[in-house]
């Protein structure tokens, strides 16, 4: 078995790319800590990283047992840290990602209420509609919509199924009309958002038996979810937004639902974790806030 202070070098030195900063960061030598890097690779068989006289990177070995090493250092770093506050309150990291518009217009009142009832937990938190590679950023879990595109995800359920409404706001359906069927969308603005590049504009709606998809024209495009909710409360077209985004602007009378009668694309609300040992009791705990929150505003 490696040393844990061997790994610890490692995930230093491959984080870094400098030898010396890594030796810095942990109060060694750069000669002791080149030799820790040497024991490891010995002990292994194998490269982990490319030298040169002016740079160092991992190779695909290397990057590949990173992933490994960072989650049996985390299992520790937990193990000690429940030993140590054991019969205290939580406390610790929590790194999360969340969607920007829910993650600032929803999450971020409700961490403060998360905080206020465990305030020794740190919170790190990423606002991006760019899905966080939880393999290799500094991101412990993260709120998706959807089912997880990579099976290896562990994902812990917030809502089993959620679902997406077109809304408006009055101005923009007393200017324009308020359509009556999903149908008719095509005749009106809508308001796009890319994915991968990619505009969204094939939005789906069912009924009992009957299911529609309909392709939508707008001339707004937006990568980030908040701008197209902005839009739509600025009056420029129809948004096809998840319910928990629009929820408190629908109950304000900012925004109007259409075809109540119809159901938008439903998807599931996860907090995903890359492996299950990074399932802490700080990320039980969220989870089980999260799923009292969200269960109370949806509908």
């Amino acid at each position: 078995m490696s040393s844990i202070l061997d790994l610890e070098i490692f995930v230093r030195v491959a984080d870094s790319g400098s030898i010396s900063a890594a030796a810095r960061a942990l109060e060694l030598t750069p000669a002791a800590a080149s030799i820790a890097l040497k024991r490891l690779e010995t002990r292994l068989g194998i490269r982990l990283l490319a030298r040169s006289t002016r740079s160092m990177r991992l190779t695909e070995e290397g990057r590949r047992y990173l992933d490994s090493v960072r989650i049996a250092l985390g299992a520790l770093a937990e193990g000690e840290q429940a030993l140590r506050q054991h019969g205290e309150g939580l406390s610790g990291a929590l790194q999360l990602a969340a969607p920007s518009d829910f993650g600032r217009n929803v999450l971020l009142p409700w961490l403060d209420d998360f905080k206020r009832e465990h305030p020794n937990i740190q919170l790190q938190l990423l606002l991006n509609d760019r899905h966080a590679d939880l393999f290799r950023e500094t991101v412990d879990v993260a709120l998706r919509f959807g089912v997880p595109s990579d099976s290896t995800l562990v994902a812990l359920p917030i809502l089993p199924a959620h679902r997406r409404v077109a809304c408006a706001s009055p101005d923009y359906l007393a200017r324009h009309g308020t359509p009556r069927h999903p149908g008719e969308l095509r005749e009106h603005s809508a308001l796009l958002y890319l994915r991968n590049g990619r505009p969204y504009n094939t939005w789906r709606f069912s009924r009992e038996d009957e299911t529609l998809e309909i392709e939508v024209h707008g001339d707004y495009f937006s990568d980030d979810g908040e701008v197209a909710r902005r839009w739509a409360l600025a009056g420029h077209g129809i948004a096809y937004k998840a319910w928990l985004d629009v929820a408190e602007d629908v109950r304000g009378g900012r925004l109007l639902t259409l075809f109540d009668d119809w159901h938008g694309e439903s998807v599931p609300f996860n907090l995903l974790c890359p492996h299950r040992v990074q399932v802490s009791e700080r990320v039980r705990v969220l989870q089980a806030f999260l799923q009292t929150r969200c269960a109370a505003l949806s509908r």
